[in-house]
């Protein structure tokens, strides 16, 4: 099925073409219902990654959010998710979804190409920077190529849980040297509901928190380095720097000058660490670097267009 997206009208008494599009990141999966093209409903809910949540928390929010958008005929559903390595990823997450919309076509794809396609761009690398990090991208050829998008145990440079978790480290190292608590070390305390520095040591190998938890507590980065705190802004920079890095490995092995799209939460929203984006690219000879200006998930309807 191919949804014509520059079509304005239909037969008419026709069914409308319904496409459903998630984006299922490591906070929160949204929903966009499109209705020939059009979208008519656009809710969220809690996050429905596995590997994030348990299945039986992924289980509600996906009744919750297809309570929301669903009903009536559906013709496609097309989910982007972190953590799609395989195609057994695929069809685990696949088969979560099937119950809620019966008949339906229903295609798993890594969130990354949600990212390049809604940069209006089918070549290209697109980077998410947000729980997690990973780079996507894909030539003229068609031929693919991915960096990071290991999880945070193994990687996540330059994410929401790079940054908590490096502010926590921070914070620890002065507390080893006998140094007062600076600005970003109050705001993490505050931010955590903890009085001293060494109770986050336990607070973060806690079960009671956990990769989106931390992630939160990017936001301590964020705004000291907005009150010029030079350890935040350095924090920041070295973020983008990564993510920069991250990039560049799938434009050499596709062989493209761009163009290079940065997404997700951080990416799409803090300034040093796009400029830092920039400069890293820059470094390595990419200039044609854009920042997302609408969320991924509408670029939903120009991937289902793609597909046979």
């Amino acid at each position: 099925m191919v949804v014509n997206t520059d079509v304005e009208t239909v037969e008419e008494g026709a069914r409308p073409v319904t496409v459903i599009g998630l984006d299922i990141g490591g906070t929160k999966t949204r929903g966009v219902r499109f209705e020939d093209g059009i979208p008519v409903r656009d809710e969220s809910t809690g996050s429905s990654n596995v590997q994030n949540v348990t299945r039986e928390a992924a289980e509600k929010s996906l009744a919750e959010l297809f309570a929301m958008i669903g009903g009536g005929a559906v013709d496609r559903v097309l989910a982007g998710a972190g953590g799609i390595d395989t195609e057994a990823d695929a069809r685990a997450l696949a088969e979560l979804i099937e119950p809620h919309v019966p008949g339906a076509q229903v295609t798993v794809v890594h969130d990354s190409q949600l990212l390049l396609a809604a940069g209006r761009a089918s070549t290209g690398v697109a980077v998410i920077a947000g729980t997690g990090s990973a780079a996507w991208g894909k030539n003229a050829d068609g031929v693919e190529a991915r960096a990071g998008g290991w999880g945070f145990l193994l990687g996540d440079e330059g994410s929401g849980y790079w940054l908590g978790r490096e502010a926590v480290r921070h914070s620890l190292r002065r507390m080893n040297k006998g140094l007062e608590p600076d600005a970003l070390t109050v705001a993490l305390l505050d931010s955590c509901g903890v009085d001293d520095p060494n109770e986050l040591i336990a607070l973060f190998h806690s079960k009671e928190t956990g990769r989106r938890y931390w992630a939160q507590r990017a936001a301590t980065v964020v705004e000291t380095a907005k009150a010029g705190l030079d350890v935040s802004r350095q924090l920041l920079d070295q973020a983008g720097r990564d993510l920069a890095e991250l990039a560049a490995q799938p434009v050499r092995q596709l062989g493209l000058d761009g163009p290079v799209i940065l997404g997700g939460g951080l990416g799409m929203n803090v300034e040093p660490l796009q400029a830092a984006f920039r400069a890293g690219l820059a470094a390595h000879g990419i200039t044609d670097v854009r920042v997302l200006d609408q969320e991924p998930v509408f670029g939903v309807l120009r991937i289902v267009a793609e597909l046979p």
